[in-house]
């Protein structure tokens, strides 16, 4: 069965965007931005939600020439890599992406059993769509010292707490990751 992991930069707070929705407060420097590149390339196929999706293709299929060699790789993982996007909304997908509006929690569980490799939900509100289902396996926090005071939260609330064990930590220059396995 495939492995499911929810990884995002996360402020002190819990909040992966501010209260305008900007996220350019995670901006990874190279170290974070390499690490998040070699991650990547070990993810068979990546879940989107509609508003990280469109975020991602505004930027990573045009990335500019004059942008770093680390920017313009992910641009191209990106572009490549099987992505399922899920929206109500939508009517189209491009860059190896699949367009999915039925069901989310069935559709994820049917994926998950049809590998043994790795797989990554993008999108605090398809996370917390799954989460209440034990879908996700690893959670992956890349805490970053800033504290918003307001946005979206990694974390919606919950009926029943999800039990983690925390099985590996990291230091980077700008942020520290939290890695943890849900039991």
């Amino acid at each position: 069965m495939r492995k499911l992991i929810y990884g995002f930069s996360v402020s002190l707070d819990g909040y992966i965007n501010d209260r305008d929705g900007s996220i350019d407060w995670t901006n990874p420097d190279e170290e974070l931005h390499q690490f998040h590149n070699d991650r990547y390339r070990e993810i068979e196929v990546s879940l989107h939600g509609r508003r990280l999706y469109e975020l991602m293709a505004e930027y990573w299929p045009h990335v500019p020439e004059d942008a770093s060699r680390i920017e313009r790789e992910f641009g191209e993982l990106w572009t490549e890599k099987p992505k399922v996007v899920f929206s109500r909304t939508l009517t189209e997908v491009h860059w190896n992406s699949t367009l999915v509006s039925a069901n989310a929690v069935e559709k994820v569980r049917r994926l998950k059993a049809e590998g043994d490799g790795v797989m990554e939900v993008g999108g605090a509100s398809l996370a917390a769509s799954l989460m209440p289902h034990g879908l996700i396996d690893e959670y992956q926090l890349f805490l970053a010292p800033v504290v918003l005071g307001g946005g979206t939260p990694m974390f919606p609330s919950l009926d029943k707490r999800v039990q983690l064990r925390l099985v590996e930590t990291r230091h980077f220059n700008t942020v520290v990751m939290l890695r943890y396995l849900a039991d």
